[in-house]
């Protein structure tokens, strides 16, 4: 009896031992599920941080790289005072000097192809409003009075900007101003408070001040133009709009075969640069206040009588916008212009809208050219 009663433990001792191992899988497997699952949360989580936190990082040490590589051989940066400082640059030589005025958000670069042909005539210079391009914005200094440059992106500002930029940059006057767009606007007041300094004003695609009580208009700048601009300026900050040039989707307006491989390269540089972006972001948005403030100055100040006015206008004002919007915006244009400038020379420019200072240069290249050749024979007539 005792030798069977010895017995059965020992013959149930193998059958545990075979359990044993089966459980002790299951626990492992079990513990080995949540090991795994944790670790998927784990790496998911420092993936995230990563797409977080290096794009931005690696775009900012490129930013930092690029600034001095590609800022314009030709070009400087000038001290206008104030702490502050402004990108100009100037091709050719000859009087009389011609400025150019960019659209809103865009650099000096708009204006390449018009540039390099009208420098074979005379000088011609463009410049980057503060906040774009290479020209930074000065931070509020009590101690340099800088708080008095530090306002809003509007007409006003801007044409302060500028004439203290002329003055120190020893530019000859009088000089042809040329504006396009929110530039129109810019050449327009500058033309009203420092009237002595120009002799011709070219208004390319000006903008109507009476546009902005339109609320069809409101809705399409406010409501789908600004924010399509806000996403942009996101995209810059957060390395995307690197990536996506890298990958070949974000592409520079200015391109062909005629730009320069450092014109692209810069504008890939603006379109990854936030500061940049965020400037251009309060351009549009304060554009309602500068049209505005010239409506303002245009009653205070009547326009000199010894100043030439010419205007250029295209087929519509953006072949983007629908259509009602273009129609709208040229039957306000057309009555702004005979109402504020009957005599002005007005010169249409076919299959061309707001961009045509990059996709039909020639036709602005010509008058311009025109323009000079005539000033040049008064003053040796003279």
């Amino acid at each position: 009896m005792r030798r069977r009663a010895d017995a059965q433990p020992a013959s149930s001792e193998p059958e545990a031992r075979k359990k044993d191992p089966a459980e002790k899988q299951r626990r492992r497997t079990g513990a080995t599920g949540g090991i795994s699952y944790s670790s998927v949360l784990l790496n998911f989580g420092k993936c995230l941080l990563l797409i977080i936190i290096i794009p931005p990082f690696l775009n900012y040490a490129s930013l930092q790289r690029e600034e001095q590589m590609l800022l314009p051989r030709d070009g400087q940066v000038v001290d206008v005072g104030l702490g502050q400082k402004m990108h100009i640059l100037c091709k050719g030589r000859g009087k009389p000097v011609v400025v150019l005025d960019a659209p809103a958000g865009m650099s000096s670069d708009i204006w390449l192809h018009v540039q390099d042909s009208v420098s074979a005539v005379t000088q011609v210079c463009t410049y980057d409003r503060v906040g774009l391009g290479f020209s930074k914005r000065a931070f509020p200094n009590e101690t340099t009075g800088t708080e008095k440059v530090w306002g809003p992106s509007t007409t006003g500002r801007m044409v302060d900007d500028l004439h203290r930029l002329l003055r120190a940059a020893n530019i000859s006057t009088p000089f042809i101003l040329v504006g396009s767009e929110l530039g129109a606007l810019n050449s327009r007041f500058y033309s009203h408070i420092h009237d002595v300094q120009v002799s011709d004003l070219v208004l390319i695609d000006p903008v109507p001040e009476e546009v902005f009580e339109e609320e069809q208009w409101n809705e399409y700048w406010y409501g789908k133009l600004l924010p399509s601009l806000h996403a942009q300026q996101l995209s810059a900050a957060a390395g995307l709009s690197r990536i996506l040039i890298i990958l070949g989707v974000l592409e520079p307006s200015i391109k062909g075969e005629n730009v320069s491989e450092e014109v692209v390269q810069r504008q890939k540089y603006l379109l990854s640069n936030p500061a940049h972006q965020s400037s251009a972001v309060d351009e549009h948005y304060f554009m309602n206040e500068s049209a505005a403030q010239v409506r303002d100055i245009t009653k205070f100040k009547p326009l000199s009588s010894m100043i030439s006015v010419s205007v250029l206008t295209g087929e519509s004002f953006d072949e983007q916008m629908p259509e009602h919007l273009n129609q709208m915006v040229a039957k306000l244009q057309t009555r702004f212009l005979k109402e504020s400038y009957p005599s002005a020379n007005h010169v249409h420019i076919k299959g061309a809208d707001r961009r045509m200072i990059y996709k039909k240069p020639s036709a602005i290249s010509q008058h311009l050219r025109r323009l000079v050749n005539q000033r040049q024979a008064r003053q040796q007539s003279e």
